[in-house]
């Protein structure tokens, strides 16, 4: 979870990145649906050939057969894997932590996101506040945060934090800050108070139109410790705290006002909005980019 700069500019910048990634999802979920179907339909076999590796039968003689090996499924095979899953995910369901190792566009850290997980054992506080911290300080975050930085002082957001090497360091150390503020609020401190599941579960299955609606649904829908549907006060809650928190401790007295904080708590949820959606499906893309590279070149 991550907080974008703030400034008159976040609605324009917002609306066309909803715009753009609602856009790419549909095609990429649309792209993964065709190749399934054509994953499903069997391929034309090639002309039988004669086995030149086994010894020619001869007349009058009882043929051998090679000694059976080992069925399917037994100890001696170190994984086994469903049709149309790669040893990574398999790895990744297996995980007994409860979360996964899986990577948003092979980069941006998603660690709770489940696939096939339809029975998982609920996460203590501690592991809450674990996987928190681990996608809070990932490798990645940092130039990421950079990145924020720099758009925020493109767009001259905060004017009092000025310009120059310390303008930007003000910016980088604030976005650092909103970010894992938000991120712990979210995933880690309200969860562990309301005992309920930050993770999100993949529904994998239906129409797209279906599936966004599933995703989005869970921005006010998820499950407690206990496995039962209530209301997500990590989501709405978590994220409103988060806001308040990082505007009225060290941000500019000039931007510490109710509206600025509650349109921060605004664009943040409709972040997270495109994150859950993103999350839905790109389990599908990733396991299909992973096929087609290992697929065998003709």
């Amino acid at each position: 979870m991550t907080e974008y700069p703030r400034g008159g500019f976040i609605l324009k910048y917002l609306s066309g990145m909803i715009a753009r990634s609602v856009t790419l999802i549909f095609v990429l979920a649309c792209g993964a649906s065709v190749h399934a179907q054509n994953d499903g339909q069997p391929a034309n076999p090639p002309a039988s050939q004669p086995d030149q590796s086994s010894p020619a039968a001869v007349p009058g003689q009882p043929q051998q057969s090679p000694p059976p090996g080992p069925p399917a499924g037994t100890p001696g095979q170190s994984e086994q894997t469903q049709p149309g899953q790669t040893s990574k995910d398999a790895k990744d369901q297996k995980n007994t932590s409860g979360t996964s190792n899986d990577r948003l566009f092979f980069a941006l850290p998603n660690f709770l996101t489940l696939e096939n997980s339809a029975h998982v054992p609920p996460l203590t506080a501690g592991q809450k506040f674990k996987v928190a911290t681990r996608s809070s300080f990932d490798y990645v975050q940092y130039p990421w945060y950079g990145v924020l930085a720099a758009i925020s002082q493109a767009e001259n957001s905060e004017p009092a934090y000025g310009q120059g090497a310390q303008g930007y360091a003000k910016r980088y150390g604030t976005a650092f800050a909103d970010g894992t503020i938000e991120n712990y609020m979210v995933n880690a401190v309200v969860p562990a108070v309301m005992r309920t599941d930050p993770r999100y579960y993949q529904l994998g299955k239906g129409t797209f139109v279906h599936r966004t609606g599933y995703a989005l649904s869970r921005l006010l829908i998820t499950r407690t410790d206990s496995g039962h549907n209530t209301f997500n006060y990590g989501e709405i809650l978590g994220s409103g705290m988060g806001a308040a928190i990082s505007t009225y401790s060290y941000h500019p007295a000039a931007d510490q006002t109710f509206s600025n904080t509650a349109s921060v708590w605004g664009t943040q949820v409709a972040y997270d909005a495109i994150r859950i959606v993103l999350n839905e499906f790109w389990p599908d893309i990733r396991r299909h980019y992973h096929k087609d590279k290992t697929q065998p070149q003709p």
